[in-house]
C-alpha cells in the first residue's frame, strides 16, 4: 500500500480536495482492506524489478480495478499496460468475466481510454474522491 499512497500523493492528490486525500489515505491504510485481501475479496497483482515492487493492480469482485499504481520512476515503461493485459486475460480465462470496470482518477483517464475503456458515466465526486466510471469489454 506504500506504493499506492506514494504514487497517489505525487500524481492524484493535486486533483483532490483535502477530504478526498484523507479518505484515500484511510482506505489504503485500513486494516479492513488487508482483511479483504486475506479473505480473497481483493486480488493483488504486482510488477517487480530486481526485488522491488514497481507496479500494482488490485481487482475487487473479480472484475473491478480498485488500485492501479506504478512507481513514478517506471512511468511510461509499459508497467501499467502489462499489468492490465495480464489481469484482462486472467479475468476472462480464470474468473469468467467479460468486462473490467474502473473508477478512474482524473490523472489516469487518458491511459484507460488508450487501453479501450469507455466512460459509463461522467466524472463524479464521492467523499472528496473524483473519478470517471469506465468499463472495458474483454
Amino acid at each position: 500500500m506504500k506504493l499506492a499512497w506514494d504514487t497517489f500523493v505525487s500524481f492524484d492528490a493535486p486533483d483532490y480536495s483535502q477530504e478526498g486525500i484523507t479518505n484515500f489515505y484511510n482506505f489504503v491504510h485500513d486494516d479492513m482492506l488487508r482483511k479483504m485481501f486475506v479473505a480473497g475479496q481483493y486480488q493483488l497483482f504486482v510488477a517487480v524489478d530486481e526485488g522491488k515492487y514497481v507496479g500494482m493492480l488490485s481487482l475487487r469482485e473479480k472484475k473491478h480495478i480498485s488500485l492501479l499504481f506504478v512507481d513514478e520512476n517506471y512511468h511510461r515503461n509499459g508497467v501499467a499496460s502489462a499489468l492490465l493485459k495480464f489481469v484482462s486475460i486472467y479475468a476472462l480465462t480464470e474468473e469468467g468475466v467479460d468486462r473490467l470496470t474502473v473508477n478512474s482518477s482524473p490523472y489516469a483517464v487518458g491511459f484507460y481510454h488508450k487501453k479501450g475503456f469507455r466512460d459509463t458515466q461522467s466524472e463524479t465526486v464521492a467523499d472528496g474522491i473524483r473519478f470517471t466510471p469506465m468499463e472495458l469489454l474483454l
